[in-house]
């Protein structure tokens, strides 16, 4: 079943990031992942919530992705996003096909 990491990513330092953009699709896509939404264009619809830029990514299931997430490939990525922006990250599992 597949699985999905939601971001509402906030960018405090976009040159700091640009390695981070460049490289990560690479990892992403190793582990079967691909992007779905990449900061794209929104709109509220109801409540409060105001994300700042949006990411989803689909993976083939869950291990997937959290094999993805913790994996070497992606630590130094990691470590770079998050010094250059702030996340809000939600894994969550899809509905059965």
């Amino acid at each position: 079943m597949a699985a999905y990491f939601i971001v509402d990513l906030t960018i405090e330092d976009m040159p700091g990031l640009q390695h981070y953009i460049q490289a990560v699709p690479a990892t992403i896509q190793k582990y079967g992942g691909r992007y779905l939404v990449r900061g794209a264009t929104w709109e509220a619809l109801e409540g409060g919530w105001e994300p700042n830029r949006i990411v989803v990514l689909e993976f083939p299931s869950l291990e997937r992705a959290k094999a993805w997430y913790s994996s070497e490939e992606y630590k130094p990525l990691k470590q770079e996003r998050q010094k250059a922006s702030r996340a809000n990250i939600v894994l969550v599992e899809g509905v059965q096909a």
